[in-house]
Parts: C-alpha cells; sequence; structure tokens
C-alpha cells in the first residue's frame, strides 16, 4: 500500500506540475521528498514511535525546507509545489488532490491559547478535497476548508471557508508619491531634536 501511494505521489508530480515532464525529472522535484518522508513518519508517528518520527521531520525540513508534522494527515495526490517555507501542524488534516504553494501554513493558533485545549483536540485546520493554498497562505486553527475552496495568495484563513469559495487576499496598491525632500528634513530635524538620538 505505501509503495502504490509513494508512486501515486511520483505520477502527481508529473501531472500537475507544467515544469515537469517526465517520472525522472519528478524525482528532482524539491519538495516531493518531503512528502515521501512524512508518509514513511506519519506511519511510525502512529505506532507510537514518535522520536524516530520526529528524526524524519527534521532531515526532510533541512534537506527540502518543508516542514510536516508526522502526527498531520495527508491525503492521496497532494501537491505540495516549490515546497519552500510549507509548514503543516501536527493536527492538520489536508484531503485528497490538494495543491499547496511556496510558504503556506497550516498552524495553530499559538501555545498560549492551544495549551489550554484537551489532550487529543484539534489544534490545526482540515483542508477538503481539491482546496488551492495558494503561495504565502496562512490558515491557523481549528478551522475547516471545504472542498474545492481556492485560498488565494498572502490570505489569512482564521475562521471555516465554504466548499469551493474563494478566499482572497488584498491586493497591492501603489503609494502617492512621497511629498518633496524637504518633508524627510522636517522629519529628520523633529525627530533628531525629540532626543530620540
Amino acid at each position: 500500500m505505501l509503495l502504490r501511494t509513494l508512486g501515486e505521489d511520483l505520477r502527481t508530480v508529473v501531472d500537475r506540475d507544467p515544469s515537469v515532464r517526465t517520472r525522472a525529472e519528478a524525482l528532482l522535484h524539491p519538495a516531493l521528498p518531503a512528502v515521501w518522508t512524512h508518509r514513511v513518519a506519519h506511519r511510525l508517528h502512529r505506532r507510537g514511535l514518535r522520536l524516530p518520527a520526529r528524526g524524519l521531520m527534521v532531515l526532510a525540513r533541512a534537506v527540502t525546507g518543508t516542514e510536516i508534522h508526522p502526527g498531520a494527515r495527508l491525503g492521496r495526490r497532494v501537491l505540495i509545489d516549490h515546497g519552500a517555507a510549507v509548514v503543516i501542524g501536527e493536527t492538520a488534516r489536508v484531503g485528497d488532490d490538494v495543491t499547496i504553494y511556496h510558504q503556506v501554513t497550516l498552524g495553530a493558533v499559538g501555545w498560549w491559547h492551544d495549551n489550554g485545549r484537551a489532550e487529543g483536540e484539534r489544534r490545526h485546520p482540515v483542508v477538503g478535497d481539491g482546496v488551492v493554498l495558494g503561495t504565502g497562505a496562512t490558515v491557523l486553527g481549528p478551522v475547516t476548508v471545504g472542498a474545492g475552496a481556492v485560498i488565494g495568495a498572502q490570505a489569512l484563513v482564521v475562521k471555516d471557508v465554504p466548499a469551493k469559495a474563494r478566499v482572497l487576499a488584498l491586493a497591492a496598491s501603489p503609494a502617492p508619491p512621497r511629498q518633496t525632500p524637504q518633508y524627510a528634513v522636517e522629519l529628520l530635524r523633529h525627530t533628531a531634536s525629540a532626543g530620540s538620538w
């Protein structure tokens, strides 16, 4: 079963990453080793072998820049594109056919809040089947992202997202031109006279 899943992961990279054209090239995909290592670490974690599972997680993070806690559950055909700086927390659940771009966090709210939760209570998101998590998206806490939803680049999600919804961050807009250089001189003069130097 594990070998079949690993083969499916390899095919997923070829099928869904347009920059990869062959299985041999897919073996060099930056995030594939993280997904494969996680699949082994998760099995160890479920058997109570938490220390070796964490060791594999740390090794995968050092090699790929992707940190997937061994307790997290990944579905089938999950594609982590690029992989750099992806973090998936312990109680996160990721559905089938999910696409995760770089710098995505599926994290907890924070220890100051989560330490008060009951043992085994979910602290991380559940991501439904077919979800796309754009570059830099951050999904925090025990929220649910419904199947087929799209979380746009740089979006911050702290509440449930319905199935097939689109959550987008505000797009950048040009700032008005700065005032004349005289403004900077006046600002410096006021700052210096305020005793901040």
